[in-house]
């Protein structure tokens, strides 16, 4: 499982990109974000680019313990079902 930090933010989205996607390509699917405290637009933008790389892969990724914060900024920008999020926002209603 991909566990991320405590932050996503635009301050280190690159390098958190570039490690994930060198983990999605060798079958990776699963990411934790439960450590998550500090997220901006550039959370949902590397997320969905794992998702992207995962689909490719013929693979979905599954996301974990998603703050309500990274769940808002999804549905925000309307990516929400993209990131699988889409169900879970419903029942928080």
């Amino acid at each position: 499982m991909l566990s991320l930090g405590t932050s996503l933010t635009n301050q280190n989205a690159a390098a958190v990109l570039r490690d994930g996607l060198s983990r999605v390509a060798q079958g990776e699917t699963q990411v934790d974000c439960a450590a998550l405290e500090q997220v901006d637009s550039s959370a949902v933008a590397v997320l969905l680019a794992w998702q992207r790389a995962a689909a490719a892969r013929q693979g979905t990724l599954a996301l974990q313990g998603v703050p309500p914060q990274l769940a808002e900024l999804a549905l925000l920008y309307g990516v929400d079902s993209l990131l699988g999020l889409a169900q879970a926002a419903s029942h928080r209603h």
